[in-house]
């Protein structure tokens, strides 16, 4: 099978827990890309989290999916050519939940991220995203426009029980955790497989030349829909048995192993 599509998501699969591409996995994509297979980051990072580590890997005739797969973004015209967002109504319905369930809950406003409230896990994304962190006196009167996803943050055990609960109580949205501690939320139908299927019938690629790598449960989708779906050995360990094969860690150039043995041999 010749593919020509390799779709990897970054934090924790792509990039290692310094939030450094390897050389080994740069060398790798870089003769995957020179053998004309288009390489697609897929985050559930901004688009402005994304930029540098596109350019790093010079993609720039290629597409980016971020916010989960609500944008997706044309590199070459620097161009977004999808969008979906939650609404303002169900951005102010999250508050609510998040309120009731007490859990933290960020989403974006103008490039920064948006809160009423303090916590480690926002630091974690203020981090990993080197966004700026707007903490307000009101979330609603901040925000009163639409928005690509929100994320309710809190300790990962908790956490996973109000995933269970949002999914019951909002089925109308799409709830995926990216990390034990986000659990991101973007409108309905989207996630990162409707997003690579937008993009693999543009190109006019089919779905069994694709090939995507993840780690989390923001990527199952995306693992499902491809032609060949790779977890990397740090994979969640509920997701272990949902993918075609499993591969080195983040840490160990998973990404690497991916082209090394399904592109280049």
């Amino acid at each position: 099978m010749k593919y020509k599509m390799l779709v990897l998501d970054m934090d924790d699969t792509l990039l290692n827990d310094d939030h450094i591409i390897s050389n080994e996995n740069k060398v790798m994509l870089s003769k995957a890309r020179e053998l004309g297979v288009h390489i697609v980051l897929a985050s559930g990072r901004p688009t402005p989290a994304m930029t540098a580590y596109a350019k790093e890997l010079q993609l720039d005739n290629s597409y980016m999916i971020s916010y989960n797969g609500a944008v997706i973004t044309d590199l070459k015209e620097d161009q977004v050519i999808f969008e979906q967002t939650l609404t303002q109504k169900q951005i102010h319905e999250l508050y609510d939940y998040s309120l009731k369930s007490k859990t933290h809950i960020i989403t974006y406003v103008n490039g920064k991220i948006v809160s009423e409230t303090d916590s480690e896990y926002i630091e974690i994304e203020k981090n990993i995203t080197g966004l700026v962190h707007n903490k307000v006196v009101s979330f609603k009167d901040e925000v009163q426009s639409s928005a690509v996803k929100c994320i309710l943050l809190e300790e990962p055990s908790y956490l996973k029980e109000v995933e269970k609960d949002l999914k019951a109580a909002m089925p109308h949205l799409s709830v995926s955790m990216s990390k034990p501690f986000f659990l991101e939320v973007a409108q309905n139908g989207i996630d990162k497989g409707a997003s690579i299927k937008f993009l693999a019938e543009k190109l006019d690629i089919l779905q069994s030349e694709i090939i995507a790598v993840g780690n989390a449960g923001n990527d199952l989708t995306m693992i499902e829909y491809a032609g060949l779906g790779v977890w990397v050995d740090n994979v969640d360990p509920e997701l272990r048995d949902k993918g075609d094969f499993i591969v080195a860690s983040n840490n160990d150039h998973g990404v690497a192993e991916v082209v090394r043995r399904f592109i280049l041999n």
